[in-house]
């Protein structure tokens, strides 16, 4: 290899969001060396911890987060992801009782009308950008399929059954946090809304209900697409071994080949049942970089991973030749194109 040790964990430090466990970004705590001496590339934050509600993660306040992001990016070297699952509804770290905006679900909001979903999307976007947050990993652009799903319908987070009426509000949604530059982020590629089961607890397979009216969302929102999240569902008709994050055939061959995608693809929470349970960590991190994949994400909510084993791990496999330098070369470069855009 061409590339001295420091400067490759650098590069792929740059491919790690990170979850952390705490309310600020001081010098005892853990995500101060993440990003001044290791540099990640972000940093993914929760209103509660995953198995205690009622304790507070990393947002109490508007105060307490504007805060805490103000700390996060000026302890950083380069520019920061500091990301958010802002959907709107129940699927949403800001809370009013918190003090911050309340935002209609995307199902309220794909009945209430266009005009009412612009106006939501603005003072939400305007809010992220106040408060420091440049990455929203919404819209979700699954189809109102499959309505016994418990992750997707039953939780109000699909527009309607409608590719174009997804498309439609989706856009919406996109247009207002581009222009506020905070990032957008289309899930579940490539599709979740037909699915049964959840990813965050074990295997999900939609093989048998999948229908590739499920990608129009995407090949409609291309153009406006800063950034694609993986699902974790396993789709025999797209790949019979791999699940999507994991997968060479859905995010390089379809994501990218077919359908023309050139911008960022990050996988979802590596630590969900669905990876987990099935992979180990090193088999998990070279298939899903292998598959396409630019940025890792390990939320540390059903878990705890420390991005600097992370990181010896991805480059063990380069100096093995498992990943390919230019691979990480390819990731950073995109990463570096959105960083520049927002």
């Amino acid at each position: 290899m061409d590339i001295s040790e420091v400067e490759l964990k650098k590069k792929i430090a740059k491919m790690l969001i990170m979850g952390f466990d705490t309310l600020s970004a001081s010098k005892e705590d853990a995500v101060y060396s993440w990003v001044k001496d290791l540099g990640i590339a972000g940093v993914i934050l929760f209103d509660k911890f995953y198995k205690d509600k009622n304790k507070a993660k990393n947002i109490q306040n508007p105060q307490q987060l504007k805060a805490l992001t103000s700390d996060l990016h000026a302890i950083s070297k380069n520019k920061l992801f500091i990301a958010i699952d802002q959907e709107g509804g129940r699927v949403a770290r800001l809370k009013q009782g918190d003090g911050f905006c309340a935002t209609p679900s995307a199902k309220d909001l794909g009945s209430t009308g266009e005009s009412e979903a612009k106006v939501q999307y603005k003072k939400l976007a305007k809010e992220l950008q106040e408060l420091g947050v440049n990455i929203d990993f919404a819209p979700l652009v699954d189809l109102g399929i499959n309505q016994q799903s418990e992750v997707i319908y039953k939780l109000d987070r699909t527009y309607s059954d409608k590719a174009d009426v997804v498309s439609k509000f989706s856009e919406i949604f996109m247009d207002q946090l581009h222009q506020h530059k905070v990032s957008s982020c289309l899930k579940h590629f490539p599709g979740h809304g037909s699915a049964h089961g959840d990813s965050h607890e074990g295997f999900v397979d939609s093989s048998d209900v999948w229908n590739e009216i499920e990608l129009q969302p995407y090949k409609q929102l291309l153009p406006k697409t800063k950034m694609i999240m993986t699902a974790h569902v396993f789709n025999k008709n797209i790949d019979d071994k791999y699940p999507a994050t994991l997968s060479y055939k859905t995010n390089t061959k379809l994501l990218r080949e077919k359908l023309g995608y050139e911008g960022v693809i990050i996988g979802d929470d590596l630590q969900m049942g669905a990876i987990k349970e099935h992979y180990h960590n090193k088999e998990a991190l070279k298939l899903s970089i292998n598959s396409g994949v630019d940025l890792v994400m390990y939320c540390n909510q059903l878990g705890l991973d420390d991005p600097a084993q992370i990181i010896d791990t991805v480059f063990n496999l380069v100096k093995e030749g498992e990943i390919k330098l230019q691979r990480i070369e390819e990731a950073n470069q995109r990463i570096d194109k959105l960083l520049s855009e927002i």
